[in-house]
């Protein structure tokens, strides 16, 4: 009987691995000594990507094609997480190893499972080829094709992986962090050029794909300016949806300044164009040579409030927004290359061998943002802090106080049909910690509209009952008192709004 069983599981396309490989879904499947002082009903119920037509949210699925993660190791965790779109690079070193001859067995097979599972790929076309002289490297830091043969290959390379991929792939990307590191390798010119070439061939095989240009490895807004101008000057802005740029600092919301000042460098070229954080993530431990922010004490907690203010700040600023990634990358197999370790930044732990060995905190926490936040809920914009609740407010205006003097990150949204409201807060002063203490705060909305408001701390998806005696109404204003609140999001929420997991 065990035989025939396995041999079920083994026909519908599952592995003894994949059936070991459980995602949790009890209620306290994240446990933190984090204490609120007030009775817990239930649990954010996860959504599945089937469940969600569309959010601001992407996964990255980055290194497949070198051969750094195993796409089957983690592709059963992909529809559970709740996020439809996955950013990947398409290889072409790895596709096309004998010049002229292109092996797309690797490619098809994660193309074809990921849409087949309701998924989107966004494909970048990087890295180069080194088969051809000129033509580029193939990791972080390598420098775009140059020479004409290999420029000619490149072309070949992007009108073949087009045409195969068109009816499956809609988002494009180009290259990957060309000014990785302040190298002097890739001048914003030559980088704006091979964007342009590569967006017309996409755009004349496929007129209606997206395509995202830029791809900056840290905001370097002299660098921009260069590559914007560039691709101003020769008439060619219409064809990019958007500009990516990857803002690896240690605090999540320290640097949105500087992300205004690179959104008013696009604005006197192409104000149409979108900006979008195309690379973004923590890790989950410390420890030299695993890629960005590594210098810093890290562990699960404090890669799972990273992550969710990242995602949650991207949001309230309009901004779609990808997290590296999915697993755990073993950068070790390439060698030489900047990074020279496990990069500990994925959802998934994994090892030297690329064993998707269980989800992290992080995969829970994200988790609960995906289900809570797909495009039923819009951001109330122009959302101003209030410090007299009795001020004249239109009847469409909605104001809040937080209650305290301290930094808070404050965002508000309400659901589309319904108009039932979301708030989202956290303590935004400093890097993650590895702590839960918390401040309480007395919390205000004028025009807030909650019919039956609860309180959700977004890392463990726990979701709370606000008793009556802690909100106030009064006239138009509605006030949470001593709600607690700490460096990692809580929510304010219409029941309404969540999928909850009652207790």
């Amino acid at each position: 009987m065990k035989f025939l069983s396995l041999f079920f599981l083994l026909t519908l396309g599952y592995t003894p691995l994949a059936v070991a490989q459980k995602i949790d879904t009890s209620a306290h499947r994240v446990k933190t000594d984090l204490a609120i002082p007030f009775k817990r009903i239930g649990t954010i119920q996860p959504r599945s990507t089937t469940d969600i037509k569309s959010s601001n949210w992407i996964i990255g699925l980055e290194t497949l094609d070198r051969d750094m993660t195993d796409y089957e190791q983690y592709k059963q965790y992909l529809v559970p997480l709740g996020i439809k779109r996955l950013r990947m690079q398409a290889g072409w070193a790895k596709t096309e190893k004998v010049k002229g001859q292109y092996d797309w067995a690797w490619l098809d097979k994660i193309i074809n499972d990921a849409t087949d599972r309701g998924l989107e790929p966004w494909l970048e076309t990087s890295y180069g080829n080194p088969i051809y002289p000129g033509g580029g490297g193939i990791n972080l830091s390598a420098g775009i094709p140059t020479s004409p043969q290999a420029l000619a290959a490149w072309d070949r390379w992007v009108e073949a992986l087009v045409t195969r991929y068109k009816g499956k792939v809609k988002d494009w990307e180009v290259w990957n962090e060309p000014n990785f590191g302040d190298n002097e390798i890739n001048k914003p010119e030559e980088v704006a050029d091979l964007n342009i070439r590569t967006a017309e061939i996409i755009k004349r095989i496929q007129p209606q794909a997206r395509i995202s240009g830029l791809s900056m490895g840290h905001i370097d807004l002299k660098w921009a300016d260069t590559f914007f101008k560039r691709i101003h000057e020769k008439g060619k802005m219409h064809l990019f949806d958007n500009m990516t740029y990857h803002d690896y600092v240690y605090n999540p919301d320290s640097n949105y300044d500087r992300v205004a000042d690179l959104r008013r460098v696009l604005d006197k070229y192409a104000p149409d164009v979108k900006l979008r954080q195309g690379e973004n993530g923590s890790p989950s431990f410390s420890g030299g040579g695993r890629g960005a922010l590594g210098d810093y004490d890290w562990t699960e907690l404090s890669q799972a409030k990273w992550n969710t203010r990242r995602m949650l700040g991207d949001l309230g600023h309009d901004i779609e927004s990808s997290i590296l990634g999915i697993i755990d990358m073993n950068y070790a197999v390439m060698g030489g290359g900047p990074i020279q370790r496990l990069n500990v930044k994925g959802l998934i732990e994994s090892d030297s061998t690329k064993r998707a060995v269980r989800p992290k905190i992080v995969y829970y926490a994200m988790q609960n943002v995906a289900s809570v936040f797909d495009d039923q809920l819009v951001r109330i914009k122009d959302l101003q802090d209030t410090h007299n609740l009795n001020a004249k407010t239109g009847p469409n205006e909605v104001k809040y106080n937080k209650g305290t003097d301290r930094s808070l990150a404050v965002y508000g949204y309400e659901h589309k049909e319904t108009k039932k409201q979301v708030f989202t807060l956290w303590v935004d002063e400093n890097i993650p910690t590895n702590s839960n203490q918390t401040r309480t705060i007395n919390f205000s909305v004028v025009n807030g509209n909650f019919d039956k408001p609860v309180f959700v701390d977004v890392i463990t998806g726990g979701v709370y009952e606000i008793p009556d005696n802690q909100i106030v109404r009064k006239e138009n204003a509605i006030t949470f008192r001593n709600l607690p609140v700490y460096d990692a999001p809580v929510l304010i929420a219409d029941q309404s709004v969540l999928k909850i997991k009652k207790l």
